[in-house]
């Protein structure tokens, strides 16, 4: 069932981070009623994947009856999440305000790129922007080149969807012994701000350097970088440790011409010893590279396309992939010994299940009749 089966979320239609969250809650086995529009928001259909494991229900928030069935949903919920502008739910006249007051237990979850206050709070943004003003996209780069822009991970779900689920869960906790719920204010900005905790430390104690591409960490370390191979496909190398360097110098076949452990950290060896390593590198196929570092220490890996990653044998062994209504899709994660989640359900058709839902909710035909009416509109 998941170790949160006897959790029911309601989610509010929105794009990326939020449902995000609500995919993460389901996959470990809340019930997550996702309630959306009529008509799908753009994109909806290419990121259905976070619908999985749901129930989808129509409701139109303008219209009475619709307003009145969600409030009703809100009484017996234990979370609600929303991913709108601040001010967006008040406005609705579903605010926190009105729904812990109908709900005294409940755990509003808000997820924003800017945060509840604040002067860009009202502003429009995206991943690129927010990683921007936390400090990490100028960290992320090649030296003497501009930043690179990273796939969406940082801020939209590390930062932000994985950052509502873990404050939800943390009040859900707290709950527990005071019996209140409470408001969790997830911004992205402040989330990929965390992410860089470590960068921010290592900076202020004088062993990260603000030159991008310059330091051990973001590709300024050739035992830290990629490299192309024989057949244009690349490997990962991440040696860091003396012991683990050894290994791959060893493999290369650079002793004696490569900086001894310990010494491979000083920067001044990094120019001359990349280039050698640039060289070798191209001499074998990606696959023979494997073979050769296969079983060691040296801490050098594939990089595998998307579709590659299916098929690698660790992932295969661990079914870190399942099929969900023939797409596949990454496992729930993480795993747990007693109380691990099954496959997900694919994601249900717009509004499928806004009719049992309000039924069961004990809303009269009439009521339900009505939210009908409103939707149909």
């Amino acid at each position: 069932m998941g170790p949160l089966s006897q959790i029911r979320v309601i989610e509010m239609e929105g794009l990326g981070p939020c449902p995000f969250a609500g995919m993460m809650l389901a996959d470990l086995g809340a019930e997550v009623i996702r309630v959306g529009r009529a008509k799908p928001p753009v994109l909806q259909t290419a990121i259905d994947v976070f619908d999985r494991g749901k129930q989808s229900v129509v409701l139109d928030l303008k219209g009475p009856a619709s307003k009145k069935a969600l409030l009703k949903l809100v009484e017996g919920a234990d979370v609600l999440l929303e991913g709108f502008r601040p001010g967006v739910m008040e406005r609705l006249g579903i605010g926190p305000e009105t729904c812990l007051e109908i709900n005294p237990r409940l755990v509003y979850g808000r997820m924003t790129g800017w945060g509840q206050e604040g002067p860009l709070s009202q502003r429009a943004g995206h991943d690129i922007n927010y990683i921007s003003i936390a400090g990490a996209l100028h960290c992320i780069g090649r030296k003497g080149q501009k930043p690179t822009v990273p796939l969406n991970l940082v801020a939209d779900f590390g930062g932000g969807g994985l950052l509502l689920a873990f404050g939800v869960l943390a009040a859900l906790l707290e709950r527990q012994h005071s019996g209140k719920g409470d408001v969790v204010d997830a911004a992205m900005v402040d989330g990929a701000g965390t992410l860089m905790a470590s960068i921010f430390a290592a900076l202020q104690a004088g062993f990260f350097s603000e030159k991008r591409g310059e330091n051990i960490l973001d590709g300024g370390a050739p035992f830290y970088d990629t490299y192309e191979t024989k057949d244009g496909k690349f490997v990962s190398v991440g040696a860091l440790e003396p012991q683990f360097y050894q290994i791959l110098i060893e493999k290369l076949g650079l002793q004696g011409s490569a900086p001894p452990p310990f010494a491979h950290m000083q920067a001044i060896h990094w120019e001359a010893l990349r280039p050698k390593m640039e060289e070798i590198f191209l001499t074998r196929t990606r696959d023979e590279w494997c073979e050769i570092f296969d079983e060691t220490d040296a801490c050098v890996a594939p990089i595998l396309s998307p579709t590659e990653a299916f098929e690698h044998p660790h992932n295969v062994a661990r079914k870190s992939f399942v099929d969900v209504g023939g797409s596949r899709q990454p496992r729930p994660a993480p795993r747990f010994a007693r109380t691990d989640p099954p496959t997900p359900n694919p994601p249900h058709e717009l509004g499928a299940d806004t009719q049992s839902v309000l039924r069961g909710l004990g809303i009269s035909e009439e009521d339900v009749a009505a939210v009908l009416r409103e939707t149909a509109r």
